[in-house]
């Protein structure tokens, strides 16, 4: 497939730096979809096996997504689709840095009739200083708003917003305020399987409700670039308490890998997430 932007570099670049998103066509063949796709329904099936609660039983948060973080560390058949050199090469150009790190992957799978995704930036969930950051968003069946799209506003990453909504236990952003959007209304994206789309950390998004009866199956990717520092606040998170990265102080252990330029092999599984405290994701991806 060669380079992973090829024949459109800057034309998608440009979208990005400009929009805060982008689609990069055919990073995966039909092969590779068929391959991941499977690997990451066997992971989220295997997490969520515990949870045999109905879709009207679980939380507002829960009813929009599945949530299975970092499934690289403990299903490793999924790791060479959260390294993938040509995920990872497309994230490190749009970001126009030489060298990304992985801040964890997860699935995120919208079972039928599960509730839109409140709007909301990535960013302010990490405690990265630096805003070098994006997250790949990845299908394994064509996505439009039927079955939950994804919708950005255009810009909004260079609004200077940087603020915590929290959609675990409140209704995210009102896009309707135009003191926070500009004025700018979201663009629904549709994405098809082996095409990528990329959001930066602090483009405002959501995602539509699921209104058909097949589950909407997508694995994602937040890479951030290397030599980003950990904010000097006291903000919690595993991809740096788990190597006890002081604040201030370089992002750099295996529990964030390198992912471009790409090594000869996969990082090797880093040592076991702690116990979770409450409002912190745990191993299975749910928040307690």
């Amino acid at each position: 497939m060669g380079s992973a932007i090829h024949a459109a570099t800057d034309e998608l670049r440009a979208a990005f730096r400009t929009n805060g998103y982008v689609v990069v066509p055919d990073l995966l063949d039909s092969t590779e979809i068929e391959q991941y796709g499977a690997a990451v329904d066997a992971a989220v099936a295997h997490r969520q096996a515990h949870d045999s609660r109905t879709l009207a039983q679980k939380s507002r948060y829960e009813q929009s997504f599945q949530q299975c973080i970092n499934l690289w560390e403990d299903h490793r058949d999924v790791a060479p689709l959260t390294f993938h050199p040509r995920i990872a090469e497309a994230a490190a150009r749009l970001l126009d840095v030489a060298s990304v790190r992985v801040w964890h992957d997860q699935a995120l799978y919208k079972q039928p009739g599960g509730r839109h995704t409140d709007a909301h930036q990535d960013q302010p969930y990490w405690p990265i200083e630096e805003t070098n950051t994006v997250t790949a968003w990845i299908p394994f069946q064509d996505v439009d708003r039927s079955i939950g799209a994804m919708h950005y506003v255009p810009g909004s990453h260079r609004f200077g917003v940087r603020e915590f909504s929290d959609i675990f236990f409140g209704t995210g952003f009102d896009l309707d305020d135009e003191s926070l959007t500009r004025g700018t209304p979201p663009e629904s994206i549709d994405v098809a399987a082996g095409s990528v789309a990329f959001h930066h950390g602090l483009t405002m998004h959501g995602a539509a409700a699921n209104q058909t009866d097949r589950t909407r199956r997508v694995h994602t990717v937040i890479f951030f670039a290397d030599g980003s520092h950990r904010t000097s606040t006291n903000q919690r998170h595993q991809s740096v308490d788990r190597a006890d990265i002081e604040p201030g102080a370089v992002i750099a252990s295996d529990a964030t890998p390198v992912a471009w330029p790409p090594s000869a092999q996969l990082p090797d599984t880093p040592a076991p997430l702690v116990p979770s405290s409450p409002g912190w994701p745990g191993w299975d991806g749910s928040f307690r």
